[in-house]
């Protein structure tokens, strides 16, 4: 079974100021075209379809466009909800567009039941995952502690419980959306650190044939049979080393697997330039980006004046400006900034406990600043949930 992966596609969201519903239309075009080419068998979608739990108008007519030119090629599609969609929302109607072969899986408690759908070897059964927030679903799977390790591993153990009651040789394709160790983060995905932890191992899938993963905006392998699509167009400047891309995957009737990377069009390079404002204008060897997206840190020491008018005459498409003055290594604002570099939230907050007292916080506080955390994040996911 040929089997297209992607994930991410966040409709409705903006790069800096600039409206990418054009971008995002163009990728349903290539995706459809795509699934024509390659004669493929069924389409996964893993999470994050919207940008937010309450899309503009524009994006759900986009949505729409893709479930019907989808539809009308004949060919199943499995889609989850991620930390970015309102489940609830996206999985509206979800029993009629099935009967279309578009198969909308949103609902936590329904892990363990599968989309199977056949090819010339048998059956493939294709388990959706939407995103877990440990919080809300913790009771869901009668699991004690709100973490993302403990809600996946028991979701998983409804996959394995019903893959094991299935005919032998049965396939099996698990979509979810979740971060996984070691895979490589960017700027633009929201972070669901719960309890210090955002992470889980690799090795809560085991026992899958192939694991379509989203979240995470970068294309990456975590090994074989476990995937990142990554996002199919660019939402931060630290996507800019970016191959952006979709997974075509050959599962063969022993589970045997093949996959190969399809690019996805491209709406403009992306460039990240540092230097003063007089470098950066200056440099002949810039000029590859004059028509590239452009994100300028300027180390000049004051800042110049009309910066962005200047930049933007050479660099019409400057979308971000940066200031980062070269410093001296003791500079009071050199070393906060690196203070915080990489820091967690938690890591933040504990460091503020010990710069306010003189010392830093014992394992009770930490405690509870840990639950105060995952108190705003818990009641954040809830309202973005909410009808």
């Amino acid at each position: 079974m040929r089997l297209l992966h992607t994930s991410d596609w966040h409709l409705g969201r903006s790069f800096h100021r600039v409206n990418m519903l054009g971008a995002q239309a163009g990728f349903v075009e290539h995706l459809v075209a795509a699934v024509r080419t390659h004669d493929v068998d069924a389409v996964v979608v893993a999470g994050d379809v919207y940008d937010r739990a309450v899309p503009p108008l524009a994006a759900v007519e986009l949505f729409d466009d893709a479930l019907h030119r989808l539809a009308a090629l004949g060919v199943p599609t499995v889609m989850i909800s991620g930390n970015h969609d309102s489940a609830r929302r996206l999985g509206v109607g979800a029993g009629l567009i099935q009967r279309a072969g578009i198969h909308l899986r949103t609902d936590p408690a329904a892990c363990g039941t599968p989309v199977v759908l056949r090819d010339a070897f048998g059956d493939v059964a294709f388990y959706g995952l939407p995103y877990l927030e440990p919080a809300l679903v913790k009771d869901t799977f009668g699991v004690e502690r709100a973490g993302h390790e403990p809600v996946l591993a028991a979701a998983m153990d409804q996959v394995r419980a019903d893959l094991a009651a299935r005919a032998p040789g049965t396939r099996s394709v698990v979509l979810a959306h979740a971060f996984v160790t070691g895979g490589r983060a960017s700027d633009s995905e929201r972070d669901i650190t719960v309890g210090g932890v955002a992470a889980v191992p690799a090795g809560v899938f085991d026992g899958v044939d192939y694991v379509a993963l989203g979240h995470l905006h970068g294309c990456q392998t975590l090994t074989e049979r476990v995937r990142y699509s990554g996002s199919p167009l660019p939402y931060s400047f630290s996507e800019a080393d970016h191959r952006k891309s979709m997974w075509l995957v050959d599962l063969g009737a022993d589970g045997s697997l093949t996959a190969e990377r399809l690019d996805c069009p491209v709406p403009r390079p992306l460039a990240r330039l540092r230097g003063t404002l007089e470098e950066l204008l200056a440099d002949p060897g810039l000029a590859r980006h004059e028509q590239a997206w452009v994100e300028a840190t300027l180390t000049d020491p004051v800042r110049p004046a009309d910066p962005m008018a200047r930049l933007s005459e050479r660099f019409p498409h400057t979308l971000s400006l940066v200031f980062a003055p070269d410093r001296a290594p003791d500079d009071p604002a050199v070393s906060y900034a690196r203070r915080l570099a990489g820091r967690t939230d938690q890591q933040i907050a504990e460091d503020f406990v010990a710069h306010v007292r003189g010392v830093g916080p014992d394992g009770r506080e930490q405690a509870v600043l840990r639950d105060a955390v995952d108190a705003v994040r818990a009641d954040h996911a809830v309202r973005e949930v909410a009808p």
